[in-house]
């Protein structure tokens, strides 16, 4: 579908708050909001008088979003308005877009007022979101925040940033699940290894040897052998240790065995998933560089490039903020 097809062309606007902040709108003449949905949304769409020009649930697929965008864009001017711009809405700004129709998004904190004013279902109601969305676009804009052309870096950098949250979390729980159970079965070995479990050598050394019976069977060679390749200092020092800690309890836990399995699995997971993180963060710190902004967030004192990267994609350019006391409350 080519971009721009069926719908009439604009001037840009220069900035978020002109576009959103004349009394006019703008010259928008007509104001569709969505309360969207996984499988349907519901469309409500208004004249610049007011008159109603559609009012009905809008499936989430590109041929009916197409038809029914298309449709209001005969009536002149339109405007989108989705009340949220996540992953939920994604098909239906593609296709506004697709159009060359504008698209803006109302902030939760906006819509939970406008939604006060309903009684009963009013925060529920599919059809009375819609509605409201719809007048605050047409009777307020500026409660409205842009949602801007698709920016493919920013987007890259916003899918990405959240697969390295989801992965960030599961190392810590793989983390946590293994302490756990090597302190389960030998104290000592945990409080030396527990702190050293970011160390790609020792997670080699557990999956290999995951019981204090195999470890001390290896010697200080057998242990240093799988930790060489990925902790070659750690490998010098550490194993004499480990045999010191593994001489100082002598009684077997009852369940160790059962426990070695599970601590040669997490200890797997744990490095899948570390080394999907490190090769992760090399893509993002690349695709960050290549952002207008980069230089200016990563050039501020304490701030790394995963940081950068969460305001970036929180936050954005900050153009939705007249002031930074806007941007601070």
């Amino acid at each position: 579908m080519a971009a721009g097809a069926g719908a009439p062309s604009r001037p840009a606007a220069t900035s978020e708050e002109t576009f959103f902040s004349e009394p006019d709108n703008t010259g928008f003449e007509v104001f569709c909001g969505l309360d969207v949905g996984k499988s349907v949304h519901h469309a409500c769409a208004l004249g610049q008088a007011g008159k109603r020009l559609h009012d009905k649930p809008l499936p989430n697929d590109e041929a009916a979003l197409a038809e029914v965008f298309t449709r209001l864009t005969k009536h002149g001017w339109t405007l989108v308005v989705v009340d949220q711009p996540a992953s939920i809405s994604a098909l239906a700004v593609a296709v506004a877009r697709s159009l060359g129709i504008e698209v803006a998004y109302l902030p939760g904190l906006a819509m939970r007022r406008i939604a006060d004013l309903h009684p009963g279902q009013g925060k529920t109601d599919a059809h009375i979101i819609a509605a409201s969305v719809t007048a605050a676009a047409r009777t307020m804009p500026h409660t409205l925040r842009r949602v801007g052309s698709d920016d493919e870096t920013l987007a890259e950098l916003t899918v990405l940033a959240g697969y390295d949250d989801d992965l960030a979390a599961r190392s810590t729980r793989l983390t946590n699940r293994l302490r756990d159970a090597l302190l389960h079965v030998h104290p000592a070995l945990e409080r030396l290894l527990g702190p050293r479990m970011d160390r790609g050598g020792v997670l080699d050394l557990l999956v290999a040897a995951p019981t204090p019976r195999v470890l001390r069977d290896l010697g200080e060679t057998g242990i240093a052998a799988p930790m060489r390749p990925r902790s070659p200092r750690l490998a010098k020092t550490l194993p004499s240790k480990m045999l010191a800690a593994l001489d100082a309890q002598t009684v077997v836990v009852p369940g160790t065995a059962a426990f070695g399995r599970v601590i040669a699995g997490v200890a797997a997971q744990l490095r899948e998933v570390r080394v999907e993180r490190d090769t992760l963060a090399a893509e993002l710190e690349d695709l960050l560089e290549a952002h207008p902004l980069a230089g200016v967030l990563t050039s501020m004192p304490g701030l790394g490039f995963r940081t950068a990267l969460k305001i970036l994609t929180i936050v954005g350019d900050g153009a939705a903020f007249p002031t930074a006391g806007h941007l601070a409350a």
